[in-house]
């Protein structure tokens, strides 16, 4: 929440830069404050004589308090009055068999990667969904997560706004009569963005360059294939979601690239956690959490040898892409 004080003493064409919905709000409330941009909003006041104070039913203190409300109002519906998350903390809960889990604590901060490995079954999914609830001792594992090394806000748990998780499940399946346009244009008005037709084409774009077969801005969303839905959704999620952690369940198997999906997602400053059984996404973290019967069994931190080991899976996953894009086309190999 931003300060009442803070609002009414920051310039207003700082505030109009960084809020822009507050133009509509003044012009609603015929507040002329074109010229007076480079004051506050409480210096504009005062520009104003009596006579149209008066004839306005306009009251100085009031009008100031009601900017206030209404911009922390609007920050709070467009889900942006969070405070930064820099960090989450997964504190150790208890396997299936009721054990400790192998682990003192396990810190994980904006910008990290963290992929989760483990047999089907093992209870990756389990991990991600205590993050995503922001579970406090309250899950099936116990386990606790901290947000910026402190028990986290309950508007990240119970609120429908204030999202702290956006997660990408393995199944993408719409349901809307909608265009792929449509779709994202749909939700970039929710979030009320600026330059919306610049927005819907960066992300359409984006999600061309990720998947293996690229789409037109007026193909039906039910109409794309498993790839073409994954690649929409992750830069969706990247470009649009408020959201500073991004949970990741099996995208070995979507045909999208998948280093790119995850450079796209950390240049938005998202913390990444990836549920995989593909080496190449695995080696791409900073460290892998290993799953065991339900809990944690260990936590990996990646080593030189095995960025080396990644690079040459990485060219061998090239040439994969190059034949499958061959076999596609009706070229021999």
């Amino acid at each position: 929440m931003i300060e009442h004080n803070v609002i009414n003493n920051t310039k207003l064409f700082i505030l109009l830069k960084k809020y822009p919905f507050l133009e509509a709000y003044f012009k609603d409330n015929n507040f002329d404050i074109i010229g007076h941009e480079a004051g506050t909003f409480s210096s504009f006041l005062n520009t104003l004589d009596e006579e149209y104070l008066e004839d306005m039913a306009i009251d100085k203190h009031e009008a100031c308090r009601q900017l206030s409300t209404y911009l922390n109002s609007m920050l709070e519906f467009l889900g942006e009055d969070k405070t930064d998350v820099l960090s989450i903390t997964i504190f150790p809960g208890t396997n299936k068999s009721g054990e400790k889990e192998n682990y003192d604590k396990l810190k994980i901060n904006k910008g990290d990667i963290v992929s989760i490995v483990g047999p089907t079954g093992s209870g990756k999914s389990r991990l991600l969904a205590d993050i995503e609830w922001v579970a406090q001792a309250d899950t099936p594992t116990k386990r606790k997560i901290f947000v910026n090394d402190d028990v986290p806000d309950n508007k990240w748990r119970f609120s429908i706004e204030d999202k702290l998780v956006a997660q990408l499940s393995q199944n993408m399946n719409f349901v809307m009569d909608l265009t792929a346009k449509e779709f994202v244009e749909l939700h970039a008005r929710s979030r009320m963005v600026e330059n919306i037709e610049e927005v819907i084409g960066r992300i359409l774009t984006q999600a061309n360059e990720l998947a293996g077969e690229n789409f037109a801005p007026d193909t039906p969303i039910t109409s794309l294939s498993g790839g073409q839905s994954r690649a929409l959704m992750i830069a969706d999620t990247a470009i649009l979601s408020k959201s500073p952690i991004v949970l990741i369940d099996e995208i070995e198997n979507a045909g999208i690239d998948r280093k790119r999906a995850l450079s796209l997602l950390l240049s938005e400053d998202k913390i990444i956690l990836i549920a995989t059984h593909d080496p190449t996404l695995a080696l791409l973290g900073d460290k892998r959490i290993v799953i065991k019967n339900g809990g944690i069994d260990c936590v990996i931190e990646t080593t030189a040898e095995e960025r080396q080991v990644l690079a040459e899976l990485e060219v061998m996953d090239k040439r994969t892409k190059e034949m499958r894009t061959k076999l596609r086309n009706g070229e021999r190999l």
